[in-house]
């Protein structure tokens, strides 16, 4: 479990500090994580390594949200007062991802849109 927490450290630590090096405008954990991915895939680091340590870490995911409970009650005044807007974006890019998703799974598994489907 050890070799695990530091391969997954690892990629975190090469995201943030490329994230910083490049200032990139995304998240260094999540470009770890890209990093980690592409390094599994090319076989440079084998799933049994980091297995163990990523469900110890999804079995305690739970924990990771209780900053962002307090960060809402803190900041429940400015919620209230934005309702409207935050909604808004929350629906529309809830419908916005949807249909990406959508689009690049009927384009990964080959399949022609529904509507082209319809029409024959």
């Amino acid at each position: 479990m050890i070799r695990g927490f530091a391969v997954l450290l690892s990629f975190q630590l090469a995201g943030e500090l490329s994230v910083r090096a490049a200032a990139w405008p995304i998240p260094g954990n999540v470009l770890g994580m890209a990093l980690l991915l592409v390094a599994l895939m090319l076989g440079l680091v084998r799933l049994e390594w980091v297995t163990e340590a990523a469900e110890l870490v999804l079995s305690h995911m739970a924990l990771l949200f209780v900053p962002v409970g307090v960060g809402v009650m803190l900041y429940f005044d400015l919620l209230a007062r934005e309702w409207l807007p935050i909604v808004a974006a929350t629906v529309l890019s809830t419908f916005v991802v949807i249909a990406v998703t959508g689009h690049v799974t009927q384009a990964l598994a080959g399949a022609k849109p529904a509507a082209e489907d319809a029409g024959e």
